[in-house]
């Protein structure tokens, strides 16, 4: 075991109470310490939520980022991009490390030979004993032995460099490492067992949690188009129940389409098919379970919804890979934290100009520095440019839409032509789905500019904008001044500190 070992830890949260056991672990347990913890607070901007405490006496420098609601896979960009030793390990916020974690993983990595790119720990699932395990215990359980998943996965850094870290589109916590896994042993080096390990605890769960669950099929479209028909293989997944699913909606759907056409012996047949189907179904699952009259009921509901949710989510996934395909992105194409955009969205007031409050004025516009030269150079380089902006001066009637068009005209004299103005002029109040940082403004101009949310990127002042981007699927970089909140510049998922600096990050990227 090597005392010197270099290692950062990334630990990922949507705000759950188990955050502090592993956080204990990490932090106070045996063996040597991390250079760094990460941990990443994934919940949306704008909700009521208690502030994850860090406070921590212990020798290890612990930061806190934030990614916005984006998902897991963009939580850990975020999380191994803020530190910079040799590995990266990857820790669930509901597991629960053993206290001699770090000296077990130390050991992991220390008998890592140099070309082994990862090493992935065992996840263990306690099930409760004296009875059957019900549907939700056995979902878990499937984590046991399971190849490729985060809940402990450590990464060279080299690796996640070179296949430049985890894919943001997986925005489920489904898939998101089984790509990253297949990736890193495809273009890197092995990823191998480890012997340290991790429990998994069971957890609560709703009755709705195997319906929610379905929006991996949509993640499924993904893995398809990049790896072909044997991808399940390839990353030992296990098989679906889609076919199946596909089958029994159409059934639904045949049988109310023919009723609302009065068309009753076919409508009837079709729903005794349905019945027939989804009685299957809720009895292969019963079958395994406790079958207690609350476990039944759950299951009697969900085996009537999951198939047309699973179906609607897979075809909502063959949609989004068909888009990609038309807009030139090619299967192996990757959209991470350093991917060169196809088009960036300024905001406006802080960021393109010195910000004057609710201004109307054309003759109160000052770029600021450097904002002409920075568009210039991406408009050099073929990348789109478009300013989305808050204007809630609209909505209060302090200035009408003539006068922040004149001001745009204004700004566009001074730092040359901006392709697309996206304003939003509603306060707070309205409660609109474009005021950043709701996604709405984002999703508009990519759909104005026809680029993907996905090829875009939005530079701001505020935390507003970089939590648009993360909503809208799209990459955000704060360039604070000095107005800018301490804290917002803190837990920002990515910095610059000038125009030109986030310029020359984007454009210097792969």
């Amino acid at each position: 075991m090597s005392e010197a070992l270099d290692f950062d830890v990334v630990i990922p949260t949507v705000g759950r109470r188990s955050l502090r056991g592993v956080l204990d672990a990490v932090l106070f347990g045996s063996g040597p310490p991390p250079r760094l913890v990460v941990v990443v607070d994934d919940r949306p901007a704008g909700r009521n939520r208690e502030p994850v405490d860090l406070r921590a006496r212990s020798q290890c420098a612990v930061t806190l980022r934030r990614s916005f609601g984006a998902g897991p896979a963009a939580a850990r960009n975020v999380g191994w991009l803020a530190g910079s030793s040799e590995w990266v390990v990857f820790l669930d916020d509901d597991v629960v490390p053993p206290h001699d974690w770090r000296a077990r993983l130390a050991d992991d990595l220390s008998a890592a030979a140099p070309t082994q790119m990862g090493s992935q720990g065992n996840v263990r699932v306690p099930l409760p004993g004296g009875r059957r395990p019900t549907d939700w215990e056995r979902n878990v359980a499937a984590l046991q032995g399971a190849r490729g998943i985060t809940a402990d996965l450590a990464c060279r850094r080299a690796a996640l460099e070179r296949v430049g870290g985890f894919d943001e589109r997986f925005r489920s916590a489904y898939r998101e490492d089984s790509d990253l896994v297949l990736q890193i042993a495809d273009r890197a080096g092995p990823v191998a067992w480890g012997t340290r390990h991790v429990d998994h605890p069971i957890g609560d769960a709703t009755w709705s949690v195997s319906v929610r669950r379905q929006r991996g099929n949509e993640d499924d479209a993904l893995m398809r188009r990049r790896y072909g028909p044997a991808w399940r293989e390839a990353s030992d997944a296990r098989r679906t129940r889609l076919p199946v699913h596909v089958a029994t909606t159409a059934l639904a759907a045949l049988a109310v389409i023919a009723a609302a056409g009065r068309h009753r012996r076919l409508g009837g047949s079709a729903a005794a098919l349905w019945a027939a189907a989804t009685l299957q179904f809720f009895a292969m699952r019963a079958r395994a379970g406790p079958r207690t009259p609350s476990e039944l009921a759950s299951l009697a509901v969900t085996s009537a919804l999951i198939p047309p949710v699973a179906v609607a989510h897979r075809i909502r996934g063959e949609l989004r890979v068909l888009r990609e395909a038309r807009a030139g992105l090619p299967p192996s194409a990757r959209l991470g934290p350093r991917r060169r955009p196809r088009a960036v969205l300024f905001d406006r007031d802080g960021t393109l100009v010195l910000n004057v409050p609710y201004n109307g004025d054309p003759d109160a516009v000052v770029p600021v520095d450097g904002a002409g030269a920075a568009l210039a150079t991406l408009r050099e380089a073929g990348v789109r440019v478009a300013v989305v902006t808050n204007q809630s001066a609209i909505g209060r009637g302090l200035v009408t839409p003539a006068d922040v068009d004149a001001v745009h005209r204004r700004i566009e004299a001074q730092v040359g032509p901006i392709e697309q103005w996206l304003v939003c002029p509603h306060t707070e109040r309205e409660r609109c789905g474009c005021r950043k940082p709701s996604p709405g403004l984002v999703l508009a101009a990519a759909t104005r500019l026809r680029v993907l949310p996905s090829q875009c990127v939005v530079i701001g002042d505020t935390e507003a904008d970089v939590a648009a981007a993360r909503r809208a699927g799209a990459r955000g970089i704060l360039v604070p001044n000095p107005a800018t909140r301490h804290h917002e510049v803190a837990v920002a998922p990515e910095t610059a500190p000038t125009l030109a600096a986030a310029v020359e990050l984007l454009l210097g990227a792969a």
